[in-house]
């Protein structure tokens, strides 16, 4: 065979080929080197002018797709290859592609060059050598389309890493009932059983599998059957039109068992296979680490480790933390599944519970705050409104779909391959057995079955397999760093506790003032107009705060329970709206214009940098008197039962010694104040919340009477970066989709800024405090990178929410196991 030959040509594919898998984000070209001449010369060589014209019409579509751009950009727009393909099975009257003879096939082909010249106004490229360099070139450029974009950002790929782009000989699954192509999993990427299994279509190539187009057989008897009772199809019906591959070309099924085998035992990891048979000979195009759903990655790990094919260290690497995510989703509750109304059933391509809008379009995915996206099948460019989903339900497709594949690398709840639905694009409806559903109607998808239920069901909290205890026993044993949570109430700190948070970095006290009563004395404090009025109002909110604080000391024993001072603006507890101002001035015996005077005053043109955190307690130390009181008094009252209370106060926004010294000398006062009322006393520490970018340059002098630095990484991005917080959306995407920033500061720790303020804080404080306890509560206690650079500049604790703790935990270990 010769590349360009007329007579017997070689033809090739040209593939993408990323560090990484990014499945269907790049784009790929089969069969290329055919023309006019030489699909003449594949037919006579071959034997089988079918195969070649088959192979032929498959070029030219993507080709004309890929390197011509003719491939739709929107939904209204029509794609014309598939226009002519359909028009041409209905004159047949045939639904199958592989229905089509050769005369059709040839029809296809002229059909499809006429659509070229149309579109472009030029004929088809029939000079093999130029047919490549020009795939070359669009396959190098698929690295920059949005899609392959957009999943870098979501999978925080760098940018920089770029393609290569492979160019092999092909291999044809498409020259008959002996010939195939095919997905195989050497274990369940879904669930992680220890089996093997995966997808395969007769007489097919490789994107018929992965595009969802014909639905796809099952490569093993046992998954054969498992997909037939699923789909409710009788196994004589079965065995004639779905045989697995195991029944169809046993020989060629047992040599790929072997190889699948042989590859786990090599690589020591699931892995993803892409093969295809041609006239009864097996060949495997790639492998890779399949990609896995948080249930699966913890089984699959440990499994290996229970084999003796990897050791525990290893196995705990194996996790990617944020994933963990997926096991802590709730489930459908078995009351609402009892009275659900069954709609369809299809694949369990991804498991979790779902209940959403429907939604029938990718980029319209954020029209309903929670969608459903609908889809007869998925294609790459839906990857946005994908992500955006709550869950994802196709007509067509099976395990090894796109959707599929990347539903369970998203942690995305996925039903694939539902055949009874019928998808009107066009009306935009959804009808399944004579019911139709329209678009914004409620369903709700049940991943790890396959159902589709009508309406909107009840959840609860997942209940977690004795494996995923396994992966957080290893946490601990390996880990240095601990990890606290962010809690304003018992309940979620209970959560956390439950998940192995080892105490509270942060409680937000003034989470505690909004509601009924609270709020009431809260703005009697901000209307009073002297000192009196203000401890007479605080007096009010005292036992409030005291009850809240016992709550969470009780359910924090024996962990210190960090609490964050009063720290937002005093604007932000009082009503705007003149309705609310009036309600305001009555219940407190005041004029309309006496609470709009106020509210005016307390009015900032930035107020994130204005009078709020330590400057309030400076301004009124009485709140600062009121909040120690509140907390030593509860710790007391919890010491008295006998539990052990570990309280430690915080002084937040401090930008220099002398701030966090003024706040220290009321905090004591007050607190030994308790201490001779109550004739009792308890340890309690007092520090600082680093969020002033002088505060890291002046740690050393903070240092000196802090007794611990918690970084609050959210304000500290923000001013170090000059970046709010709240406007940053407008620009942010901009600026990564531009390669400006790789990643949202506010997501992901900007360690040469930002980090260098960290690290530079722990080096100065513990230069003046070496027993100084350090640790972080912003938003990034909780993001696994985030998490490696704490480690590596050594702080004691990251604090994050509840939900996230197992996230940062493992995080935790897995860095000092890589960074120890």
């Amino acid at each position: 065979m010769e590349f360009g030959s007329a007579e017997n040509p070689l033809l090739v594919s040209v593939r993408s080929g990323a560090r990484v898998s990014m499945p269907g984000m790049m784009d790929t070209i089969l069969n290329l080197g055919l023309n006019d001449v030489s699909v003449e010369g594949l037919s006579k060589r071959t034997n089988n002018p079918r195969f070649a014209w088959d192979s032929y019409r498959r070029f030219i579509q993507m080709f004309s797709d890929i390197v011509l751009d003719m491939k739709p950009t929107t939904k209204e727009d029509i794609d014309p290859f598939e226009e002519i393909i359909e028009g041409v099975k209905h004159a047949k009257g045939v639904k199958q592609d592989t229905e089509l003879d050769v005369d059709d096939l040839k029809t296809l082909v002229t059909k499809y060059k006429e659509a070229v010249k149309v579109k472009t106004g030029k004929d088809f490229p029939q000079e093999p050598q130029q047919q490549l360099w020009r795939a070359i070139q669009a396959v190098f450029d698929s690295w920059n389309n949005d899609r392959a974009k957009y999943y870098r950002i979501l999978n925080k790929i760098p940018e920089d890493w770029g393609t290569a782009v492979n160019v092999q000989a092909m291999v044809f699954g498409n020259m008959g009932n002996t010939s195939a192509t095919g997905v195989g999993f050497t274990r369940d990427a879904s669930t992680g059983e220890n089996i093997f299994n995966g997808e395969y279509l007769i007489n097919a190539q490789g994107e018929d599998v992965v595009a969802g187009i014909r639905t796809p057989q099952q490569i093993t008897l046992i998954g054969s059957k498992r997909w037939a009772e699923l789909q409710g199809v009788a196994e004589e019906v079965r065995k004639a039109q779905f045989p697995s591959l195991e029944e169809s070309l046993p020989e060629t099924y047992q040599e790929l068992k072997n190889v699948q085998e042989k590859l786990e035992q090599h690589f020591k990891d699931m892995q993803d296979i892409e093969f295809t048979i041609q006239n009864g000979k097996l060949w495997l195009l790639q492998c890779r680490n399949g990609k896995r759903t948080g249930a699966a990655m913890v089984q699959i790990a440990c499994d290996l480790f229970r084999e003796g094919k990897i050791d525990e260290k290893t196995a705990l690497k194996r996790i990617e933390p944020n994933k963990l995510d997926e096991l802590l989703h709730p489930i459908f509750t078995p009351e609402a599944l009892k009275t659900a109304k069954f709609v369809a059933k299809g694949l369990p391509a991804s498991p979790g519970a779902a209940s959403g809008q429907i939604v029938f379009f990718a980029d319209e995915a954020k029209k309903f705050a929670q969608s459903i996206l609908v889809r007869i099948e998925t294609s790459p460019e839906d990857l946005e409104g994908m992500n955006i989903a709550r869950g994802i339900l196709t007509a067509r497709g099976g395990m090894t779909s796109h959707a599929a594949v990347v539903a369970r690398g998203m942690g995305k709840c996925c039903v694939c391959g539902a055949g009874a639905l019928n998808i009107n694009y066009k009306q935009r409806t959804l009808e399944v057995n004579g019911k139709v559903y329209a678009e914004g109607d409620w369903i709700s998808l049940n991943g790890s079955t396959g159902d589709v239920f009508e309406g909107k069901l009840q959840t609860q909290e997942a209940q977690l397999s004795g494996d995923f205890g396994l992966i957080m026993d290893w946490a601990e044993k390996y880990t240095r760093m601990y990890v606290r949570t962010n809690a304003d109430t018992p309940k979620d700190a209970q959560i956390a506790r439950k998940f192995g948070a080892k105490g509270i970095g942060l409680t937000r006290t003034e989470h505690m003032f909004f509601e009924g009563e609270r709020i009431k004395a809260m703005r009697e404090m901000i209307l009073a107009s002297d000192l009196a009025g203000r401890q007479t109002a605080l007096a009010k909110l005292l036992p409030f705060q005291r009850t809240d604080f016992e709550g969470i000391f009780e359910a924090m024993n024996g962990y210190g329970v960090t609490i964050r001072l009063l720290d937002p603006p005093l604007h932000e507890f009082v009503p705007h709206e003149t309705a609310q101002q009036q309600e305001l001035a009555q219940e407190m015996g005041l004029t309309l214009d006496q609470v709009k005077q106020k509210v005016h005053e307390l009015a900032e043109f930035n107020p994130m940098l204005g009078h709020r955190g330590c400057r309030l307690g400076i301004t009124y130390p009485e709140i600062t008197e009121m909040q120690t009181r509140a907390i030593i008094e509860a710790a007391l009252n919890i010491k008295a039962k006998g539990l052990d209370v570990k309280p430690e106060i915080m002084v937040p926004l401090v930008g220099n010694f002398n701030e966090l010294e003024h706040q220290l000398k009321v905090v004591r006062k007050t607190a030994d104040a308790v201490f001779k009322e109550r004739n009792d006393t308890i340890h309690y520490l007092v520090g600082t919340m680093i969020e002033v970018p002088r505060a890291c340059l002046v740690a050393d002098q903070i240092g000196q009477i802090a007794e611990f630095f918690s970084f609050g990484t959210n304000d500290l991005t923000q001013m170090t970066l000059g970046f709010s917080r709240d406007d940053a959306g407008k620009f942010l995407p901009y600026y990564i989709t531009n390669g400006i920033l790789k990643v949202d500061p506010f997501q992901v720790l900007d360690r040469q800024g930002v980090g260098k303020m960290v690290e530079l804080a722990v080096k100065n404080g513990k230069s003046t405090n070496p027993n100084l306890k350090v640790g972080i509560c912003g938003e990034h206690g909780g993001e696994p990178s985030s998490v490696e650079f704490f480690h590596i500049v050594g702080l004691d604790y990251v604090s994050c929410s509840p939900f996230r703790v197992p996230i940062a935990r493992v995080a935790a270990a897995i860095a000092n196991l890589t960074n120890p």
